[in-house]
């Protein structure tokens, strides 16, 4: 049994090594599963860096830049929270998220593209109606969306998480008009408008054959019914602080993966335990264990098709109307906004600038640099 401690860290890598076996995987996820565990490993090749002054050797091994990979995510989200600093609008913000009902999961895990797609557009259209509803807002406004598709203990759950401006502009554009700061329009009210917009896209997907079914699929009349029957629960957090607390908060969720190697709390060649968050129990730490089959199984079932942007932006966000629509509620709202400060720096000093630690000094004699003294490819 492996326990997680100071000395030794557990990985996911290796906790999928165990539980593969002789699971079927799709291209997607067998790229993901082999970037994964070949990640920082002589597999993928490396080199040794050398100190010009003491002479200490380091090997450095490559790293797999798998977006699904727990070690290559940090320096990514830096650099595009950072990246977003120039982008967002100064000022409150509201975190939404948007949540499909568990009747709808097998439909979406086996039509993955098409519907994470149906997804993003549900989501973005039903803050749009509810954002220029006269009755609320009475304003055109943005999000920033992001895609996550699992829960705390890697059960399979598609939502979106927006973080969405606390205000519109007005119709003629002439006017910013704040939202109530404790929501941004009533939950259930969005509840309604989200199910409705999904549920009548998926009755056009489905008309036009589009989907993949499942093998006890409803006809779409039953399914619609079911779906009628049960609330849909849009959640909505109240205002965040300024935009560094805006951009804090976006970083957790952007470039995050299904669970990460901290989680992890001990393991053998058979079970696996992690911590999770019971949200049914005040969020409290709480541990699990599962085989690692079926951590193996859960984790690969979050792996994304590829190409597919699980990031996206919507209303005076938008790429279309950064320098338009944006442009003008920054000068409405009077407030300056933020300059990125990582654009333009390799890896090596975006490490440096955030860290505040030179990778490339000498960690034992401190007065070196380490050069690249040889290259050791892959092998094969």
């Amino acid at each position: 049994m492996y326990r997680a401690n100071a000395k030794q860290n557990l990985e996911v890598a290796e906790v999928l090594k165990n539980g593969i076996g002789q699971q079927k995987l799709c291209s997607d996820q067998l790229k993901a599963f082999l970037d994964i565990t070949s990640c920082r490993s002589s597999v993928l090749g490396g080199h040794i860096n050398v100190c010009n002054s003491c002479g200490f050797k380091k090997q450095a091994y490559n790293s797999c830049h798998n977006r699904h990979c727990p070690k290559c995510q940090f320096l990514k989200q830096e650099q595009w929270v950072d990246k977003l600093k120039g982008r967002l609008i100064p000022g409150r913000y509201f975190h939404i998220v948007f949540s499909v009902p568990h009747l709808l999961n097998q439909l979406f895990y086996i039509n993955q593209t098409k519907c994470y797609k149906l997804l993003f557009d549900a989501a973005s259209e039903a803050l749009k109606n509810a954002g220029r509803n006269p009755n609320f807002i009475g304003a055109e406004t943005g999000a920033v969306a992001v895609l996550h598709t699992w829960g705390q203990t890697l059960s399979y759950h598609p939502h979106i998480h927006m973080l969405v401006p606390a205000g519109g502009l007005s119709e003629d554009g002439m006017e910013w008009i704040s939202t109530p700061k404790k929501f941004f329009v009533p939950v259930k009210a969005l509840s309604k408008i989200f199910r409705g917009i999904l549920v009548r896209r998926l009755k056009q997907y489905i008309n036009k054959n589009s989907f993949k079914l499942p093998e006890n699929f409803d006809d779409f009349n039953t399914l619609k019914q079911k779906l009628y029957d049960k609330n849909w629960n849009v959640y909505s957090k109240k205002a965040l602080g300024g935009i560094n607390n805006v951009l804090s908060y976006l970083g957790r969720y952007s470039h995050r993966v299904a669970i990460s190697n901290n989680r992890l709390v001990s393991a053998d060649r058979s079970k696996v335990t992690f911590r999770y968050k019971n949200y049914r129990n005040m969020a409290r730490q709480q541990l699990i264990t599962l085989t690692c089959a079926e951590f193996a199984r859960r984790f690969l079932q979050h792996i994304l098709p590829t190409g597919f942007y699980k990031i996206r932006y919507y209303g005076i966000l938008a790429a279309a109307n950064c320098n338009t629509k944006r442009q003008r509620a920054i000068s409405l709202i009077g407030k300056t906004i933020w300059l990125p400060v990582l654009e333009g720096l390799n890896a090596y000093e975006v490490y440096r600038t955030l860290t505040g630690k030179d990778p490339i000094r000498c960690p034992k004699c401190k007065d070196g640099i380490m050069l690249r003294y040889k290259t050791e490819p892959a092998p094969g």
